[in-house]
């Protein structure tokens, strides 16, 4: 009876992630054995995708099912040279319980003797902002602009909704899958808060809010600060201007309800 709930748990988990029906049963496959311990013998390590402080970010292959996966490699020494054990803890439970189509969902964790691995959904275009660089004139179009706006303000709605800030929203932490949508990713300085208020300077300087800089309490306004702040320009000037970008979100947050209607 358990082994059947978990096979109906996992075929409604893969529903929700609306995984491409060439890839279902795959998908199914690595996941359906919600007790199986993993461990990097199970992986096989690409290439490097990225890097941040504490982490490094490799492509992978499950080694039984061919699922092409991202994994996150985090050395324990680092994070608790930084103390920064408790942000990895809140990384994990607040992204595992995420779901959100423009979310990039991560899949299972496990750990050994000096790393701790996160295996994540796989982007295959990697950053928006190397897409950004890459893009003529080193800008996006109108279109594409007001598409990927769209997908980040409904995936940071859906956050806000469920009660957590991302709080380093940039375009490094924005990633494109292969068909070109939008995943909001890296969730090491989230935060889940029911009050929605914090006090905590945190993310990346470059993006830092006022209200952050100044010691003040805050709430969902940093996540649409930072968003303000990503340089998605189309037609040689600025998609957003962030003195209004705040009015600006909370409108396309209305558009969006309604559409859902």
């Amino acid at each position: 009876m358990v082994d059947c709930n978990i096979d109906v748990a996992v075929k409604k988990y893969v529903e929700d992630l609306q995984v491409p029906s060439h890839y279902l049963q795959a998908t199914e496959k690595m996941i359906c054995c919600c007790r199986y311990k993993w461990s990097l013998d199970d992986f096989e390590l690409g290439l490097k995708l990225g890097q941040g402080k504490f982490g490094r970010v490799f492509s992978g292959r499950e080694k039984r099912t061919g699922y092409v996966v991202a994994i996150k490699t985090l050395m324990k020494v680092e994070l608790v040279r930084e103390g920064a054990e408790a942000l990895v803890i809140r990384e994990v439970e607040i992204q595992s319980h995420l779901k959100h189509p423009n979310i990039l969902q991560l899949l299972t964790w496990f750990h050994d003797d000096f790393r701790v691995y996160l295996v994540l959904e796989y982007a295959g275009q990697g950053e928006l902002y190397k897409s950004l660089k890459e893009s003529p004139g080193g800008y996006f179009s109108d279109h594409l602009a007001a598409k990927y706006m769209y997908q980040v303000t409904d995936a940071l709605n859906y956050c806000h909704t469920n009660h957590v800030l991302h709080r380093d929203i940039k375009p490094e932490n924005i990633m494109l899958t292969t068909d070109g949508n939008i995943k909001l990713a890296d969730f090491g300085w989230s935060a889940h808060s029911p009050s929605m208020k914090r006090d905590t300077l945190c993310g990346t300087l470059d993006y830092t809010p006022p209200e952050m800089l100044e010691g003040r309490m805050y709430g969902i306004g940093v996540d649409q600060w930072c968003l303000g702040e990503d340089s998605l320009v189309s037609d040689q000037s600025c998609f957003f201007i962030c003195i209004n970008f705040r009015y600006f979100v909370l409108r396309v947050r209305d558009w969006i309800s309604t559409l859902r209607e």
